[in-house]
């Protein structure tokens, strides 16, 4: 082999590596970036005061126009969060979390009650949802969990949900079951399983703690390796099975 054929080989085998790096396999057709994943890719999104990806919006149309049939207004709170919103939300509760007192590890404990680490957010997908009825008077703080349940005004909407959302391929992401951990219970939060599964499996061929120990989030400094490993299993994985 002559000196130039060499170098010619190696340079487009390094990068061939590099673009490996950059993507993870969904199925045999299509290729979910590295930067999708974690929320700062530029991913083609559909809906109308909402963001999904365009199998998603299809499919929630769907259900919107069924729970209308039973005057359920679906009125979606939150879709496709990128990176940025979501370390805008993160920045933001760190501070009121150490303006109120708590130490480090007790504010990033506090915060993921029910805020994921940026990175790390299933809205990052543009396959998951938050979701009210808004065919009833509305609460001052619309995402509670006593709404949904009981005589609460968003009773109706999940009873709804929960006969009818598997149908349209939408799924509770983080379900009141006892045993579960990590994430609190969130009525409000569907999925998209026929997008969102192929997104996880993705996702778990990451390397976590890279993520969220390069992109110098604040209070990053007490992510211990304990702790990553718990967020991992618990907060990540510890979800409705269905999803999984």
């Amino acid at each position: 082999m002559n000196r130039r054929h060499f170098f010619k080989i190696t340079s487009l085998t390094g990068i061939g590596i590099s673009i490996f790096q950059q993507l993870v396999f969904q199925d045999a057709t299509t290729l979910i970036s590295y930067k999708e994943l974690i929320g700062k890719g530029k991913p083609q999104l559909y809906g109308s005061g909402f963001n999904l990806r365009k199998e998603a919006n299809d499919a929630f149309l769907k259900l919107s126009a069924a729970a209308l049939k039973s005057d359920i207004r679906i009125q979606v709170v939150s879709s496709y969060r990128g990176f940025n919103h979501q370390n805008r939300i993160w920045e933001r509760k760190y501070k009121q979390n150490s303006n109120n007192g708590l130490s480090p590890t007790e504010n990033i404990k506090k915060i993921i009650e029910y805020s994921t680490i940026p990175g790390t957010s299933r809205h990052h997908w543009g396959t998951d949802l938050d979701l009210i009825d808004s065919n009833v008077k509305q609460p001052r703080r619309v995402l509670n969990p006593n709404h949904f349940e009981g005589d609460g005004v968003f009773s109706k909407f999940k009873e709804w949900m929960d006969e009818h959302a598997n149908d349209f391929g939408f799924y509770l992401v983080y379900t009141d079951k006892k045993e579960r951990r990590g994430f609190k219970y969130e009525p409000w939060h569907y999925s998209y399983k026929p997008l969102s599964k192929p997104y996880l499996d993705a996702y778990r061929k990451l390397n976590i703690k890279d993520i969220i120990t390069s992109e110098q989030l604040m209070g990053a400094d007490y992510f211990s390796e304990e702790f990553i490993a718990n967020y991992l299993n618990q907060n990540i994985l510890d979800i409705n099975p269905e999803l999984l």
